[in-house]
């Protein structure tokens, strides 16, 4: 296990280091696993495959760490003496995907391994795209370069570079270093190492702020307690103080906390440990999150702001179901999209305008979704929403990230189906057309075919019609019980429409040339429906 067995009073060791991240993610069977056990001094809970189900399939099923330390790089400063950096081995296999996303989040770095003898495949490319939308700083490792003749070697890793730079060409990574090893065979893990060492780039480290701990693995240790592996997302903690445990409502106190087998006293933002409690049963925490304050919340609908990935094409409708993966958790979700009228690129979400419904998405829209997740997750307000469609057919070729955004507005209320959306103003509009059946006078006409014969015309009442004659009228009221109405005209028929509507009463009535060309004057009804107006009121 990640946690020692070990007397609880030995000794705390120096905090000389601080921590780095760093994801091994790839397709299946490029050499992840193997790779990481090449560079690590210590391992960690689940690494290198110790599942038993990952060593009967030979394939990671699930988040593997492990961890190798570096002198501090200079280009970073004098601040530490060491660089912890910890190794976060991602599953490859594409049932896996979610499992991929979560580990991802966490991350600093990302080493993406290409067998150099298949190069770019699918799950490469969707790795790649979790990259670009979770992380700032890519390596990409050319692996198992020992099965190619040594004479031909180099020539063939020259042509693969070739190609996996004009594949990164086109995304943020077109700088990144790629560097070819083979991690069985321990070649070129030295000069690997080099140059993660000259590409580390640390971001802020705020210790201030709610503490916040994404737990991946929950274990019992006889004699210890209750040991909850994760990385610190923010804040810190130390020995003796609470935490409140995932959504179990649960508070214990902090009893020991270790990086990798060595005792500390305290951990903060970016580092990854092993926090030990007492009195927990560790069959109610699988994943999530433990926290101080009120900083993390139970979510059960969300509004984000709306990213395409630009290589997803699949259908893109709303009141379709995606899985939405908000840190370590996966929740399908209906989606609904809706954007402003205009199309304002600059506005972002504010729940006091109205927004207009959209059935599909656009290529190139501002738009937001409503999220009804089918269960509640935990989630700190900033976290990042991927979504995507991990039902389609794992062996085709095409990517299932579908799109991206950042949480703008939660739903904390369970009831806020029906006790909160009705604020959030998302309109259709609604057109209905008819035909003027006849005049009844130069003010007034009778339409037909707008309504059905069952509607409450009461409920159209005073709305506002549009004559194709170019006329404008309102709804007075119903005429006769067929479904007919009365529509007022205030400034009056045209003399055009007076003529045109009396031609067709003669026609009705006489026989008349069959040359005269009588038009017919249509009705036009337009107004906005709310979506979740409880009142269902149309308005113009």
């Amino acid at each position: 296990h990640y946690f020692i067995q070990s007397n609880l009073s030995m000794c705390l060791v120096d905090m000389s280091f601080t921590n780095f991240n760093i994801g091994i993610l790839g397709h299946v069977d490029s050499g992840k696993t193997t790779l990481a056990k090449a560079l690590s001094q210590v391992a960690s809970t689940a690494c290198f495959d110790k599942n038993p189900q990952s060593k009967e399939r030979g394939i990671t099923l699930d988040l593997g760490f492990s961890s190798f330390t570096l002198p501090y790089p200079p280009h970073l400063g004098n601040e530490y003496e060491n660089l912890l950096v910890t190794l976060v081995d991602c599953p490859g296999h594409a049932s896996l995907l979610k499992t991929v996303i979560g580990g991802a989040q966490i991350i600093d770095m990302m080493i993406l391994v290409v067998d150099i003898m298949k190069g770019i495949q699918t799950q490469t490319a969707e790795c790649l795209i979790i990259g670009e939308l979770t992380c700032d700083n890519l390596l990409v490792v050319l692996n198992k370069v020992d099965l190619i003749p040594a004479d031909k070697r180099n020539d063939k890793i020259e042509r693969v570079k070739k190609k996996i730079t004009l594949t990164l060409s086109k995304t943020k990574f077109k700088n990144a270093p790629i560097i070819s090893c083979s991690a069985s065979a321990n070649m070129g893990v030295d000069d690997l190492i080099s140059v993660i060492s000259n590409n580390v780039k640390i971001g802020l480290r705020n210790p201030d702020g709610s503490f916040v701990f994404a737990v991946d693995h929950c274990f019992a240790v006889r004699g210890q307690g209750t040991v909850m592996t994760g990385t610190c997302l923010s804040g810190s903690i130390g020995t003796n103080e609470s935490i409140k445990i995932s959504d179990t409502k649960l508070e214990k106190k902090i009893k020991t906390i270790q990086v990798f087998r060595k005792s500390v006293e305290r951990l903060s933002q970016g580092d990854r440990a092993g926090i030990c409690v007492s009195q927990f049963d560790p069959k109610l925490l699988e994943r999530g999150l433990v926290f101080t304050g009120d900083v993390v919340k139970t979510i059960y609908g969300a509004i984000i702001d709306l990213n395409k990935v630009p290589y997803y094409k699949g259908s893109i409708t709303t009141k379709m179901k995606y899985h939405v993966s908000i840190g370590h958790e996966t929740v399908l979700a209906k989606i609904t999209f809706f954007k402003y009228e205009s199309n304002n690129e600059g506005l972002g979400f504010d729940m006091d305008h109205d927004f207009i419904y959209q059935e599909t998405y656009n290529d190139g829209d501002k738009c937001f979704a409503l999220l009804e997740f089918e269960h509640p997750v935990m989630c700190v307000e900033n976290n990042m929403v991927i979504i995507s469609r991990l039902d389609m057919d794992i062996n085709t070729p095409s990517c299932r990230l579908a799109f991206y955004g950042s949480l703008q507005h939660i739903y904390t209320n369970p009831s806020y189906l029906s006790d909160c959306l009705s604020d959030l103003k998302i309109f259709k509009y609604k057109e209905r057309e008819g035909v003027v059946e006849r005049m009844n006078d130069d003010h007034t006409v009778i339409a037909k075919d707008i309504f059905k014969k069952e509607t409450n015309i009461d409920l159209f009442n005073n709305l506002k019609v549009t004559l194709s004659s170019g006329e404008l009228g309102h709804i007075e009221g119903s005429f006769g019980q067929s479904g007919k109405v009365k529509i007022y005209v205030p400034d009056g028929l045209s003399e055009r429409t007076k003529q045109n509507l009396a031609s067709r009463k003669k026609k009705g009535k006489e026989s008349v040339d069959e040359n005269v060309n009588v038009e017919k004057v249509g009705i036009q009804l337009r107004f906005k429906r709310y979506l979740f107006d409880p009142k269902k009121q149309m308005l113009q």
